[in-house]
């Protein structure tokens, strides 16, 4: 059960080394791009690809997918970035349902655990498998492994780096439930205030605030690059922010004021330094290096 890129190689290592998958269960086609085509996930794309046997339910809920999912008779359901699911799904193979998280349980709970540990200024992440059971993310543990956060890293490159060692730590996993040996283990119990969240990003959540340390505006930026971006107000339009590095110094304008010699830079202040744009995208114009930038527009 999954949907984005992230779940491809998890479905594409259990494929290459021989596991019988009875279906492949993702989002619906949904329409996109200006002439709103259906397009279809990446999981399903893969899928159709190797001849799996694909189910894309509206509602988990529905009777009729209820029914076809029990007809399958899975031994084991493995979930990779999809949805929350109801108790009488991941509750319905004999052994259970494994979910491959990318974070080090129990820290990073949530909808963007990739984003949040690169906003955060985190110098590792990883990837955990667990069972699934009443509140989200809270499962007993199975296995993990540690990756490394590079000090200009963002989350598109963690994004792969997590990709490739979850589809690892799942074979590793589902072999250990295959032959008996996979021990569970309770995620220990932090006190609440102790443990990082990871909630869903919205767009107000990548808008810069100027008036903070430049280490934490660059790793916000880092944090939202590729998608969905940290952004700004240039001259009254929306300016996203792609690449950036950062210039520690005492400014000489204003948090959120703008430095350029029109050619070849351009900076904005923050408190302590300034954020120096590399790649960027300026609201109704393409995506475009710093430079290209300037020579179509005056401060």
């Amino acid at each position: 059960m999954g949907t984005p890129d992230f779940a491809v190689a998890s479905l594409d290592i259990l494929v290459q080394n021989g596991y019988n998958i009875v279906g492949v269960i993702t989002a619906p086609d949904k329409p996109a791009g200006r002439g709103l085509q259906l397009q279809e996930s990446a999981v399903k794309q893969y899928a159709v690809s190797k001849g799996l046997h694909v189910l894309q339910p509206e509602k988990l809920k529905d009777p009729a997918f209820l029914e076809t999912l029990q007809a399958l008779q899975a031994h084991l359901q493995v979930v990779v970035a999809f949805r929350m699911l109801p108790e009488l799904v991941w509750n319905m193979p004999p052994l259970g349902t494994i979910n491959v998280h990318a974070s080090l349980l129990p820290d990073y709970r949530g909808a963007a655990p990739i984003n949040w540990a690169i906003i955060n200024g985190e110098k590792a992440s990883g990837v955990t498998t667990f069972k699934l059971q009443h509140a989200i993310d809270t499962g007993n543990i199975l296995f993990s492994d540690q990756v490394s956060i590079h000090d200009d890293e963002t989350a598109g490159e963690l994004h792969d780096a997590l990709m490739a060692t979850g589809a690892k730590v799942l074979l590793k996993t589902v072999a250990a439930i295959a032959d008996g040996t996979a021990e569970e283990k309770p995620q220990p119990a932090l006190p609440a205030e102790q443990i990082k969240h990871a909630p869903k990003i919205f767009k107000e959540d990548g808008r810069i605030n100027w008036a903070q340390p430049i280490d934490k505006i660059y790793n916000l930026v880092r944090g939202l690059s590729p998608y969905p971006t940290a952004w700004t107000l240039l001259q009254d339009k929306q300016l996203k922010i792609f690449k950036a590095s950062k210039e520690h110094a005492t400014p000489t304008v204003a948090p959120g004021e703008p430095v350029s010699d029109q050619k070849t830079y351009l900076k904005i202040a923050a408190q302590d330094g300034y954020l120096v744009l590399q790649e960027i995208q300026l609201e109704g114009k393409k995506k475009m290096e710093v430079e290209a930038f300037l020579r179509g527009f005056r401060m």
